[in-house]
């Protein structure tokens, strides 16, 4: 099961359960992998809910494994104030000779990079996403759904004869944690670019962070995750 469902389904169940504030941040913790072969049950506790926030825990069940994930979201009224940012300047959109289908991502997506190529590369990725149009109140859920896909197929990047599609034959990955942030207002039915890097893999894990800003540079969404990633040893 693709981690990144959970994310969006948690984040919709947070949503539903404080209808008076957005989503501020996310943290999941992927106990035990899912399966698509059962239903998924989730439970909502309310853990705290003020006039200016709110936290709320969502623990997904599946019959056959126990706990497969929780999530806890941190909600937040709206609120005005000073705004600044300091991110490096968004490129333009890249043109549809750069459409590039992503496993698992079935809306647009535009990227110079193919990471299931198995030759070497900077732990870097960059891709661009546009849904077709949606309501609103859906677009941080598609947005932590996508954040959940390249982050491991990034940090494998530097590693000669190793593409992302190389899961249970080079190497055996799994997310274990995934975080994301939400800064502005998100809208998944005009461009945004999904900026990540990898800043190390040791251990048997590897770690990477990202941002999602828009056309015109805001940044809306931050984003980390630590995954399990084993090589068979030589």
């Amino acid at each position: 099961m693709f981690g990144g469902q959970l994310l969006a389904q948690a984040l919709r169940i947070a949503a539903l359960t404080c209808p008076d504030k957005v989503g501020k941040s996310q943290h999941t913790v992927f106990t035990r992998e899912g399966t698509t072969a059962e239903p998924v049950t989730f439970e909502a506790t309310r853990l705290h809910e003020g006039r200016s926030f709110a936290a709320v825990t969502i623990t997904a069940r599946q019959e056959s494994r126990g706990v497969i994930a929780t999530s806890t979201v941190s909600m937040h009224a709206v609120e005005g104030g000073p705004a600044h940012q300091a991110v490096a300047p968004v490129p333009p959109v890249l043109g549809p000779e750069h459409d590039r289908p992503l496993d698992l991502i079935p809306w647009q997506t535009r990227t110079t990079v193919d990471l299931n190529a198995t030759g070497t590369g900077p732990p870097e990725f960059e891709m661009w996403m546009r849904t077709p149009a949606v309501h609103p109140d859906l677009a941080p859920a598609l947005t932590a759904y996508a954040t959940d896909l390249t982050l491991i197929g990034t940090a494998l990047r530097p590693i000669d004869g190793a593409g992302q599609r190389g899961n249970g034959s080079q190497f055996t990955s799994a997310v274990t944690a995934h975080t994301i942030w939400f800064h502005r207002a998100i809208r998944t039915d005009d461009w945004l670019l999904l900026r990540q890097h990898s800043p190390v893999l040791a251990h048997g894990r590897c770690f990477g962070r990202g941002d999602v800003l828009t056309e015109d540079g805001a940044l809306v969404a931050s984003y980390a995750q630590e995954a399990l990633l084993r090589f068979p040893e030589n």
